[in-house]
C-alpha cells in the first residue's frame, strides 16, 4: 500500500509539473501576444493620426519620436522593417560605433507572405537566453503593407522556475501528510489482517500428529479468514481421528507381534522338554541302577529350559515397564569401574584420565548399559580370535561425559546398521534382541544419545553420551 502510495504520488507530481509548465507557458505566451496587440492598435492609432503621407518612405519620419513613446509605454522593444526587410527605426538608441543593424533574413520575409496572418514567430538563443521575435506586417489605413514591425522579447524562465518551486513546495507537503497518514493506516490495517493470520500460521506451525491440537478461535474474521479458519478446524478433527485410529492400529500390531514372539520363545523350550518328559516316560525303570542319575538329568533339564522360558517373560516386562529412576550424585568413574568387575575377562580394559566423574544418575541403570554394552561387545568376538580385546573408556567432553566401548569383534554389517537399535531384532543365536533397546531408552530418559561405528572384520565401537551433574540439574 505504501509502495502504491509512493508510485502514485510520483506519477502525479510529475505529470503535474508538466501541466503545470505547459499551462504557465500557455499564459504566459497569451499574455505576450496580448501585449503585441495592443501595441498593434497603439501603432495603427499612430498612422491615423499622423500628418505625413503614409508611404514606406515616411515611415521613419511618422515613428521617429513615436517608436520610443510607445517603447516606454509598453515596455518593449520595437524594430521597424522596410518591406525588403532593411532597418528603418528602432526605440533603441544607436551610436555610430554601434553594429548596424542587421537586416530580416529572407527565409523569414518568405514565412511572413506565406503565412495566413502575416507574421512569424521566431525563438532562437542568443548568449544561454531565449529571444522570441515576432515580425508582422505594418499596414496603412487601406490594409496595404508599408513595411514591417518586429517585437523582440527576451523569455525570462526565471519566473517560470519561481512558481514552480513554489508549487512543488505546497504539492510536497500535501502528499507529504498524505503519505504520512497512509502509513499510519497501511501499519493499523496490515496489523488487522495479519494478526489472524498470524494465528492461523503459528497454529499449523504446530500441528503435529502426535498431540493434542488445539483448534483456532477468532472472534472478528472476514469471509475468506472464516473459511481458512473452518477447514483447519476440520482438519484437527479428522487428523485427531486419523492419531486415534493409527495409535490404536499401531498398539494392536505391537501386541500382535509381541506376542507371536513371546510365543515363538516360549515354544523352543517346550519341545526339549516335551521330549525329555516322553524318554523319561519311555525309559523309567525303578530298580535300574542309574536312576538317580537319569532322574537329576531329567530335573536339571526341565529347570534349564524353565529357566530359559523365565527369562523370556522377564524381559518382556523389562521391556514393556521402566523401573522408576532412582537418581543420586554418583561418580560414574566408580560406577563403571564396579559394573566390569562382574566379568571375567582378562582382555577387558578400562581407561579414564579423570579419578571423579560426577552426575545425576540411577548407579542401576548406568550399570545395566555398561553391562549390556561389553556383553555385546564380548559376544560379537570370534572364539578364535587371538588377540581379543574390549576397551572401556570414559572421559569429559565440554559439559557432557562421553563413555566409549570398543571391541575388535566381528563388526555391524550395513544391512543391519539401520535396525541395531529396533526391539526383537538380534544376529545372536540366543537372547531376545531387547538389550540395546533398552538402553537406549534408559541413555533417552537422561537427556542423552547413543551412536556406534563399526568395520566389518575389525570390530566396532559404541558410545554414550549424557550431561554431566551440572548442566543436567539446570
Amino acid at each position: 500500500m505504501i509502495l502504491l502510495t509512493l508510485i502514485a504520488s510520483a506519477l502525479i507530481v510529475l505529470i503535474t509539473m508538466y501541466q503545470f509548465q505547459e499551462q504557465a507557458r500557455e499564459y504566459h505566451e497569451d499574455r505576450l501576444e496580448k501585449k503585441e496587440h495592443s501595441i498593434h492598435e497603439h501603432i495603427n492609432y499612430v498612422l491615423k493620426t499622423t500628418t505625413y503621407p503614409l508611404t514606406a518612405e515616411n515611415l521613419s519620419a511618422i515613428f521617429k519620436d513615436k517608436i520610443h513613446e510607445l517603447s516606454n509605454i509598453h515596455n518593449l522593444e520595437i524594430i521597424i522593417y522596410d518591406l525588403d526587410g532593411n532597418y528603418i527605426r528602432s526605440s533603441r538608441g544607436q551610436f555610430s560605433v554601434d553594429t548596424p543593424t542587421p537586416p530580416i533574413q529572407p527565409f523569414i520575409l518568405k514565412a511572413i507572405r506565406g503565412s495566413s496572418d502575416k507574421r512569424y514567430i521566431e525563438i532562437k538563443t542568443i548568449e544561454e537566453e531565449k529571444l522570441r521575435s515576432s515580425y508582422t506586417y505594418l499596414k496603412d489605413l487601406k490594409f496595404k503593407p508599408l513595411g514591417i514591425v518586429c517585437l523582440p522579447h527576451i523569455k525570462d524562465e526565471g519566473f517560470y522556475d519561481e512558481e514552480l518551486k513554489s508549487f512543488l513546495i505546497r504539492l510536497v507537503q500535501v502528499y507529504g501528510i498524505m503519505l504520512f497518514i497512509a502509513i499510519v493506516l497501511a501499519y493499523f490495517l496490515s496489523n488487522y489482517i495479519t494478526k489472524n493470520l498470524q494465528k492461523i500460521s503459528n497454529k499449523i506451525t504446530e500441528t503435529n500428529l502426535n498431540q493434542k491440537n488445539e483448534k483456532i478461535e477468532v472472534q472478528e474474521a472476514s469471509r475468506e479468514l472464516s473459511l481458512v479458519i473452518n477447514a483447519y478446524n476440520e482438519m484437527v478433527d479428522k487428523l485427531e481421528e486419523s492419531a486415534n485410529q493409527l495409535a490404536q492400529s499401531q498398539r494392536e500390531e505391537a501386541w500382535r507381534e509381541m506376542a507371536k514372539q513371546v510365543a515363538h520363545e516360549i515354544k523352543n523350550p517346550l519341545t526339549p522338554m516335551r521330549l525329555t518328559v516322553q524318554s523319561f516316560q519311555r525309559k523309567f525303570d525303578p530298580s535300574d541302577p542309574n536312576i538317580k542319575q537319569k532322574l537329576n538329568d531329567y530335573s536339571q533339564t526341565l529347570i534349564q529350559q524353565i529357566d530359559t522360558m523365565s527369562s523370556v517373560a522377564s524381559a518382556f516386562s523389562n521391556f514393556a515397564s521402566m523401573p522408576a529412576q532412582q537418581n543420586e550424585t554418583l561418580n560414574v568413574v566408580d560406577a563403571v569401574n564396579l559394573a566390569l568387575d562382574i566379568f571375567n575377562e582378562s582382555y577387558i580394559e578400562f581407561h579414564s584420565k579423570e579419578k571423579e566423574i560426577l552426575t545425576l544418575m540411577d548407579r542401576t541403570q548406568l550399570i545395566r548399559v555398561i553391562t549390556n554394552l561389553v556383553k555385546n561387545a564380548i559376544q560379537s568376538i570370534d572364539e578364535n580370535n587371538p588377540n581379543p580385546k574390549v576397551i572401556v573408556s570414559i572421559k569429559k567432553q565440554y559439559d557432557d561425559i562421553l563413555i566409549s566401548v570398543k571391541d575388535n569383534g566381528q563388526g555391524i554389517s550395513i544391512e543391519n546398521k539401520n535396525r541395531i537399535f529396533e526391539p526383537k531384532f538380534t544376529t545372536k543365536t540366543s537372547g531376545m534382541g531387547l538389550g540395546l533397546g533398552i538402553i537406549k531408552n534408559i541413555i533417552e530418559s537422561y537427556k542423552g544419545i547413543i551412536w556406534f561405528d563399526s568395520e566389518i572384520g575389525k570390530g566396532t565401537t559404541f558410545y554414550v553420551k549424557f550431561p554431566l551433574y551440572q548442566r543436567y540439574k539446570q
